[in-house]
């Protein structure tokens, strides 16, 4: 199995002639300003056969970018819940899963798990195998308590993707909270212990950061190594570089 960082928290998997991805991004969202990485055309990345979304927010479901590089006809997994949300797109073939969900894509096996989005919209994370390599992707979801379940019921993983950026939000019209709506670096590292990991891909972090709407936990590299240390293997991964497990 093959894993390989996009921007943000996209994430391309291949095994054998099968190629997913998961949340890819090409469209900016502009109310967080410019990125402060460039966003990689879809094309380049090569040809796949599905694309699993963790839910519907525009900084993981691209929608114009999927049928522009994909073509319209693509098969879009995502939560049963967003399809009510999304709206009209040019997109034909999107499909709800739930929970324990398990859908086949070529060689690939992909399930729907737990995951718990930071204002409270529906999220999944996603469950990845291809011959007996095991990965998961869990969106940007914070900290919650069904990390053991799913390390009972799937674990261990060789690689798990977790967001690490710790965002803070204000938007307007919500009541500031200070608090974290992804994982920090000190809790995906203990969720990636729990889990099991061979190997803990840090995503979600670097492209925004546009205070006082959305601002990055800071020191966010010196934490990753001194949270990951003597704990579990830290992979850090720049756009298009990619591990094989």
């Amino acid at each position: 199995m093959n894993i390989q960082k996009l921007p943000w928290a996209g994430i391309r998997v291949q095994f054998e002639t099968t190629s997913i991805v998961i949340d890819p991004l090409f469209h900016f969202p502009s109310k967080f300003g410019q990125p402060h990485e460039p966003m990689v055309p879809l094309s380049d990345l090569g040809a796949i056969d599905a694309v699993l979304i963790t839910h519907h927010h525009g900084d993981h479901f691209d929608p114009e970018a999927l049928a522009m590089f994909y073509g319209k006809d693509i098969p879009v997994h995502m939560p049963s819940e967003s399809l009510e949300i999304i709206g009209e797109t040019k997109l034909t073939n999107v499909n709800g899963v739930s929970i324990g969900q398990t859908i086949q894509v070529g060689a690939l096996t992909a399930t729907a798990t737990y995951s718990v989005d930071g204002i409270g919209d529906p999220q999944i994370a996603w469950i990845v195998q291809g011959g007996d390599k095991k990965m998961i992707h869990c969106g940007d979801t914070l900290w919650h308590g069904y990390w053991w379940r799913i390390a009972k019921s799937y674990g261990p993983f060789d690689a798990v993707c977790l967001p690490v950026n710790g965002a803070v939000l204000e938007l307007p019209g919500m009541t500031p909270s200070g608090q974290p709506i992804s994982l920090t670096p000190e809790q995906a590292a203990s969720a990636a212990v729990i889990l099991g990991a061979g190997t803990w891909i840090p995503i979600h972090y670097g492209v925004i950061h546009h205070p006082p709407i959305y601002r990055q936990t800071p020191d966010l590299f010196d934490r990753l190594q001194a949270a990951a240390q003597d704990r579990v293997n830290l992979t850090l991964l720049n756009t298009k570089e990619s591990i094989t497990l």
